[in-house]
């Protein structure tokens, strides 16, 4: 069924002016001007097609055509209030949902969300695996952590890093470079080629060669010793983005997330 268009400025004007009895009061309440809401009532009045104040002897005087309508229209706004409290209900709540491709939960996100969970028992994590682009509306999103060059086309925070590193196995392994999609070799001059970066890492780990990753995924494996570094680690154009659309990044427990991700 159509929905009626309902002009709720003009209604919220009714309301204030019907409990104030004066426009000059109810002015007042809204921040704006008495002739403000003399308008305002007459358009509401013009669109509904009766009178809802008189002014007589004693003053501004509700019409019954005014009165009747009076108690559903507070209880609209107080339903109003009540839809929009559990709109906001989401930006306190403890359970945040966050997609990032999966070596990066692995070898970065998953630590770091424990460590973060130990400071506030009632924070809840929802892990969701994802390389691309994500919908934020249909996976019901609240953050996301992209490779690229910037957050694209939502709001964004780099995550930093010393840019890319190559490993390889305590005491060295196979003579070949081990090559992922997206990353700084040439595929074709690689004999062993996997999925993404993480599996490179635990590749090189085992001994099949050599492998040029992100310093920011490789960092925990060569503090344990189970590759390390070739040289130094390198600048590079691409990056690790924690990204989300306007309105979940004014969240509050999205700016509190990004914020110790990013400590």
């Amino acid at each position: 069924m159509k929905r009626t268009h309902l002009p709720l400025n003009g209604l919220r004007v009714l309301d204030a002016a019907a409990r104030h009895l004066s426009f000059t009061r109810a002015a007042d309440e809204l921040a704006v001007t008495p002739a403000a809401v003399g308008q305002q009532i007459r358009a509401l009045e013009d669109t509904l097609g009766v009178v809802l104040f008189r002014r007589t002897t004693k003053g501004l005087e509700l019409t019954p055509e005014g009165e009747a309508g009076l108690a559903a229209l507070r209880h609209g706004f107080l339903q109003f209030e009540e839809a929009v409290r559990a709109m906001q209900a989401g930006q306190t709540s403890k359970s945040l949902t966050i997609a990032a491709p999966r070596d990066l939960t692995e070898k970065w996100l998953m630590p770091r969300l424990a460590e973060i969970a130990r400071s506030d028992g009632e924070l809840r994590f929802v892990l969701v695996s994802a390389d691309e682009d994500v919908d934020f509306t249909e996976a019901n999103l609240d953050l996301a952590i992209r490779w690229g060059d910037g957050p694209g086309e939502h709001e964004g925070e780099a995550i930093e890093s010393e840019g890319m590193i190559t490993i390889e196995r305590p005491g060295g392994g196979i003579d070949t470079r081990i090559s992922w999609p997206g990353c700084v070799n040439d595929p074709a001059t690689s004999l062993v080629r996997v999925g993404d970066a993480g599996l490179a890492l635990d590749a090189a780990a085992q001994g099949l060669g050599r492998a040029t990753v992100p310093e920011l995924l490789a960092a925990a494996d060569i503090a344990a010793g189970r590759v390390v570094a070739i040289g130094d680690p390198k600048p590079y154009r691409l990056g690790y983005w924690l990204v989300a659309p306007l309105p979940q990044w004014r969240q509050k427990k999205v700016k509190a997330l990004v914020e110790a991700l990013t400590a």
